[in-house]
C-alpha cells in the first residue's frame, strides 16, 4: 500500500512538473543515460565543383573568398569557438533552474532484550519497520528568493503493544522560503553572472571578428601572391624565349665567323640564367596555388585538388583605388569600427560587473527563513485504557493513509517556523582580494585599451603611408613601360634601317618585359596595400560583403 501510494505520489509529481518549461523533455531518460557520443563528424568542403569548368577550377576574388569563408578550415575552427561562450550563458541560467526531489527508504529493527526475562521470552524483544519517503520541489529565482515544498510522510509498524498507532502512518506538507536582505538582495546582484557571461559573449564576437580579418586579408594576400607568380613566371619564361633567340642570332654570327667562339658564352650564360629563373618562377607558382588550395579546403578533395587553378581577377584597378586617402579619417574609421577596439571596450564593462560582484562578496549574509508545515497521523488506533501498563481491553480503529492526508489538508495542525540568520566575515581576505583583483583587472584592461588604440593608430598610419607609396611607384612604373616601349620601337626602327643589330633589339625587349612586370607587381601592391588598410580599420568584411550571424 505504501509502495503504491509512492509510486502514485512520484507520477502525479512528474505530471504537475511536465507543464514546467524546466522539466526535462520526455526523452530525458534515453538521452541522459545513453552512451556518451566522442566521435565527431566533419563535413566535407562545399561548392567546389559549382566552380570547375573545362577541367579547371575558376574563381573571381568574390567566389575565391566565398569558397573560403565555406570551406577554410581556420575559420571554421573560429567560426564554432563562438560556441562555448554562447552555452556559458545557457549555464549561467541554471542558477534558477527548478529541482525535483524524491526519496524512500525502509529500517527494519529488532530490539536487543533489557532483562533476563526478555532474553528467554523471544515474544517480548521488540521489532519495528519504518519506511519514511518525500517528494519536494525547490528554487531559487532571479530576486535571490529561494522556496521549498516538500511532501513527506512515513509508515512505521512496531511490536510495542503500548503504540496506540500501529501501523502509524503521518504525513506533512512543508512550505519554506529564504530571503537573502543584504547579500545576494535583488534581481540586479543576482543577475550579474548572467550579464557577465552576456557581456564575455560580446567580448568573444568581437574577438571572431577580429580573427575573420586577419584570416580573409591572409586568404585574399594568398589569392593576390597566386596572380603576382602567375605574371611572373610569364615574364621569366618571355625572358628566356628572349635569351634563347639571341643566343640563335650569335651562333649564326659564329659559323658565319663575324664573332669570337669566345663570345658565344655570355649569351649561354644569359640563357641559363633565364632557364635558372623559370625555374625558380615555376616552383614558386607552385607553392603559390598550394597555398591558395589550402585556403579554400581544395587539398581536403581528392579530385578538385588535382585541377588547376584559373584566378578570373584582373590587377587593373578602379578609380576609388587611386583616391587620395586622409589619414585622420582613416585613423577615426579604425578607433570606431576596429573589432579589436571593440572587444577592448566591452572588457571594461565585465570589469565592471566584476566589481560589482567582488563588492557583493563584501557584504554580510543576513537572510529571512519562514515555514510552515501542516500535520496528519493515521493507521490503525487501538485504545487503551492504561497506556502505562498496557491493560483494558482494546477495540482497534482502522484507519489508514487517508486519514493522515485528510488531517494534513485540513491544515487543522499547523507548526511555524521563522527566522533571521545573520553571518559576518571577521577577516573575508578572500572577499578583499577578490575586490582588489577585480579593481586591479579593469586597470589593467584600461591601459589595454588606450595600447590597442596607439597601436591601430601607428598600423593605420603605416597601411596610409604603404598605400600611397604604393601608387607613387604605380605610376613611376607606368612611365617605366611607356619609355621601355618607345625604346623597343625604335630599336626595331633603327633594325630595320640597318642601323642597329639584333642582339638591341632583344635587349628592348626584355627590358620591357621586365618594366610590365613592374607595373603588374605594383598594381598588386596597391591592391595589397589597400587590403591592408580595410584589415587595420576594420572595413573589410563589410567591403568583400562578409556577413557574420
Amino acid at each position: 500500500m505504501l509502495f503504491r501510494t509512492f509510486l502514485t505520489g512520484i507520477l502525479l509529481t512528474a505530471g504537475a512538473f511536465a507543464q514546467l518549461s524546466s522539466f526535462p523533455k520526455p526523452n530525458y531518460f534515453r538521452e541522459a543515460f545513453q552512451a556518451a557520443q566522442t566521435k565527431v563528424e566533419l563535413r566535407d568542403p562545399v561548392k567546389l565543383k559549382d566552380y570547375v569548368a573545362g577541367g579547371k577550377l575558376e574563381l573571381s576574388l568574390k567566389h575565391y573568398l566565398e569558397l573560403a569563408m565555406a570551406n577554410n578550415t581556420d575559420i571554421q575552427i573560429q567560426l564554432i569557438s563562438i560556441e562555448i561562450p554562447k552555452y556559458n550563458i545557457e549555464s549561467v541560467y541554471g542558477l534558477w533552474d527548478p529541482t525535483a526531489r524524491a526519496s524512500f527508504s525502509t529500517t527494519r529493527t529488532t530490539g536487543l532484550p533489557t532483562s533476563a526475562l526478555q532474553a528467554l521470552d523471544a515474544s517480548s524483544v521488540t521489532k519495528s519497520l519504518t519506511q519514511p519517503y518525500s517528494l519536494g520541489y525547490s528554487q531559487t529565482l532571479e530576486s535571490g528568493t529561494s522556496y521549498a515544498v516538500t511532501y513527506s510522510g512515513a509508515k512505521t509498524s512496531q511490536t510495542n503493544s503500548f503504540a496506540n498507532y500501529n501501523p502509524s502512518l503521518t504525513s506533512n506538507l512543508n512550505f519554506s522560503v529564504t530571503q537573502p536582505l543584504i547579500k545576494n538582495r535583488g534581481v540586479y546582484l543576482n543577475r550579474l553572472p548572467l550579464m557577465t557571461a552576456q557581456s564575455s559573449f560580446k567580448v568573444s564576437e568581437y574577438g571572431l571578428r577580429s580573427q575573420l580579418l586577419t584570416l580573409v586579408n591572409t586568404a585574399e594576400a594568398a589569392y593576390w601572391n597566386l596572380i603576382s607568380a602567375r605574371e611572373n613566371l610569364r615574364v621569366q619564361e618571355k625572358n628566356r624565349d628572349t635569351a634563347n633567340e639571341y643566343l640563335k642570332y650569335m651562333q649564326q654570327q659564329l659559323d658565319l665567323g663575324a664573332i669570337s667562339p669566345l663570345d658565344i658564352y655570355n649569351p649561354q650564360q644569359s640563357l641559363a640564367a633565364a632557364d635558372l629563373s623559370v625555374s625558380q618562377a615555376k616552383y614558386n607558382l607552385k607553392a603559390a596555388e598550394d597555398t591558395v588550395r589550402h585556403q579554400l579546403g581544395v587539398d581536403l578533395d581528392p579530385e578538385v585538388r588535382k585541377l588547376a587553378l584559373v584566378l578570373t581577377e584582373t590587377v587593373d584597378l578602379g578609380p576609388a583605388d587611386l583616391l587620395a586617402v586622409d589619414t585622420e579619417q582613416e585613423v577615426g574609421k579604425a578607433l570606431n569600427v576596429n573589432p579589436s577596439i571593440k572587444s577592448a571596450n566591452q572588457k571594461l564593462d565585465v570589469d565592471d560587473l566584476g566589481i560589482q560582484t567582488a563588492r557583493n562578496g563584501l557584504l554580510p549574509s543576513l537572510s529571512l527563513n519562514a515555514q510552515y508545515t501542516a500535520n496528519g497521523r493515521g493507521g490503525i488506533y487501538y485504545p487503551s485504557g492504561n497506556t502505562l501498563t498496557g491493560g483494558g481491553s482494546a477495540v482497534a480503529i482502522a484507519g489508514g493513509l487517508n486519514d493522515a492526508l485528510s488531517q494534513m489538508f485540513s491544515f487543522g495542525y499547523p507548526t511555524y517556523q521563522a527566522g533571521l540568520t545573520l553571518t559576518l566575515p571577521i577577516k573575508s581576505r578572500t572577499a578583499s582580494a577578490n575586490m582588489a583583483i577585480a579593481e586591479v583587472q579593469k586597470k589593467t584592461d584600461a591601459l589595454n585599451l588606450r595600447n590597442q588604440q596607439q597601436n591601430i593608430r601607428l598600423n593605420v598610419l603605416h597601411a596610409v603611408t604603404s598605400l600611397e607609396g604604393a601608387k607613387e611607384q604605380l605610376a613611376l612604373a607606368k612611365v617605366q613601360e611607356d619609355f621601355a616601349k618607345k625604346n623597343l620601337d625604335a630599336e626595331n626602327l633603327k633594325y630595320q634601317l640597318g642601323t642597329d643589330i639584333n642582339q638591341n633589339v632583344i635587349f628592348a625587349q626584355q627590358a620591357l618585359a621586365q618594366a610590365e612586370l613592374a607595373v603588374v607587381n605594383n598594381q598588386i601592391a596597391v591592391r595589397m596595400s589597400v587590403l591592408n588598410l580595410l584589415t587595420q580599420t576594420g572595413e573589410l568584411l563589410d567591403e568583400r560583403g562578409i556577413v557574420v550571424k
